[in-house]
């Protein structure tokens, strides 16, 4: 009987010898040409150089099921690089850290522990997901790659934003194509903003900035990705001052990714199986008057246009008719003194440099912008469709020039104020046009009764002739 046993005892064994290995312990460390790939298959962790010719290779995790050309999710050393692959190892160590360090004992990276206590037999794990986890023999997550992004945000990944009003994420682009070093592109909250909103950024400057985000936590609806058949979900996440944006896919759904290019784009790709590379889904910035304030104040990006141009808002014209980058000016000045109106610009990602009024009711936007004489612009926007668990509203108010502002198919509406009241053209229209048809009018009339009187005394004129010559 135990002869019968003895071919499936050796192919469980087998298949556990071939099982990819998902974790790190201390007994166990990782060296070069050995990766940790994750239980499904999908995600792999391990040595890897950009390039063949390149002689700086780097501990990283990339897409582990995909053909062609590696693509590289994360890097724990990218500043740092290990000249001599054979001498890098990777290690948990006593007090519970993950730490990569070369044969003459140099660290090269390590974690920071985020616990008081130091934890024994901690070990790390490469998830389905892509995240790379150190944890405690309770199950606790001491530390994870999520929480330290590259250039690249995949699925579940919950990006720290900003925390009580600070910069905490930050995704830094690659160097170049194939040096994954810091580049001089990142991707991060706006410090000096009151609401979140996300800016790329040239080294200090800003280069690009987004819609303004939701303070409150806003849990969006599905998107449908006709060029994928996926769905797409966002959120927003506000709690106890941590302010985190996420996105999922629905299941079944090709890989997909959010990563800052070495050019300062932030492209949405989507894994094409027919042609095994990656597709364009959408990206930022889309055009070049998408840059921060180039179309200058008082103007914004059109982007319903064929070719997005830079457009003056309503009541203004260009500073400069050869370039559009100064802005515009108001054809009439707005002073105190004078009556003003608010004038409607659907479709708009809002200016930046703005104020944040809360709990404000539409009616009570309007007039707190209204009472103002410095306010030129203000927007309003209800976030209770959109699943807002705080405050259901979000007041926006300007009291100055309004800067790097956009028009889309989708946005808000933003109301900005002009000296005097729009005219309506189709009013002003008819306000030319009912007097000259009144004046023709009555020129005919006139006409029609000097040929009657014509035409009677003619009559006349022939009755009496008739009676002389009877």
């Amino acid at each position: 009987m135990a002869i019968r046993y003895i071919p499936i005892f050796f192919l469980l064994f087998l298949s556990s010898f071939c099982k990819s290995d998902d974790q790190l312990t201390q007994a166990k460390p990782l060296t070069y040409g050995h990766t940790l790939v994750s239980e499904s298959g999908d995600f792999a962790l391990g040595f890897f150089s950009p390039t063949t010719s390149n002689r700086s290779f780097y501990l990283g995790i990339w897409y582990h099921s995909l053909p062609g050309p590696r693509t590289v999710v994360w890097v724990a050393n990218r500043d740092n690089p290990i000249t001599n692959p054979s001498s890098g190892t990777l290690t948990v160590t006593n007090n519970s850290s993950l730490v990569l360090s070369d044969s003459s004992g140099r660290n090269i990276w390590m974690t920071a522990s985020n616990i008081a206590a130091r934890v024994a037999r901690a070990h790390a794990v490469l998830l389905n997901s892509g995240n790379f986890v150190l944890r405690s023999p309770d199950g606790t997550d001491i530390w994870q790659s999520f929480d330290h992004p590259t250039d690249t945000m995949l699925p579940t990944m919950r990006f720290l934003a900003s925390y009580k009003a600070q910069v905490v994420g930050r995704f830094i682009a690659w160097k170049g194509p194939h040096d994954p070093s810091s580049g001089d592109f990142s991707l991060s909250s706006d410090p000096s903003s009151p609401t979140p909103q996300l800016v790329i950024w040239h080294v200090t400057r800003p280069y690009c900035r987004t819609t303004v985000l939701n303070e409150a936590s806003v849990i969006y609806g599905g998107t449908y990705l006709s060029n994928t058949g996926s769905v797409l979900y966002e959120a927003n996440i506000n709690s106890r001052g941590e302010y985190y944006i996420m996105f999922t896919i629905s299941e079944n759904s090709p890989f997909t990714r959010i990563t800052l290019d070495y050019s300062g784009k932030s492209q949405f790709l989507s894994w094409n199986n027919q042609s095994s590379s990656w597709a364009l889904i959408g990206e930022h910035p889309t055009a070049a008057c998408d840059l921060y304030a180039l179309c200058g104040p008082f103007s914004y990006c059109d982007y319903t246009q064929i070719i997005p141009a830079c457009q003056c808002l309503e009541g203004f014209e260009p500073i400069d008719d050869i370039s559009s980058s100064k802005g515009c000016k108001r054809k009439k000045v707005l002073k105190c003194s004078d009556p003003s109106h608010f004038v409607s610009l659907p479709g708009m990602k809002v200016p930046d440099k703005f104020l944040h009024i809360q709990n404000k009711s539409f009616d009570e936007c309007t007039a707190e912008c209204n009472r103002n004489c410095s306010c030129t612009a203000y927007a309003y926007a209800n976030l209770s469709r959109a699943g807002a668990m705080a405050d259901s509203s979000r007041c926006l108010v300007w009291l100055g020039e309004l800067t790097d502002a956009g028009k889309g198919t989708a946005g808000e509406n933003l109301y900005f104020r002009l000296a005097d009241a729009p005219v309506d053209k189709k009013i002003s229209s008819v306000k030319i046009v009912l007097p000259i048809v009144a004046f023709l009018l009555l020129l005919t009339c006139i006409a029609l009764v000097w040929m009657y009187k014509c035409r009677g005394k003619r009559r006349r004129r022939e009755n009496q002739n008739k009676l002389m010559q009877g």
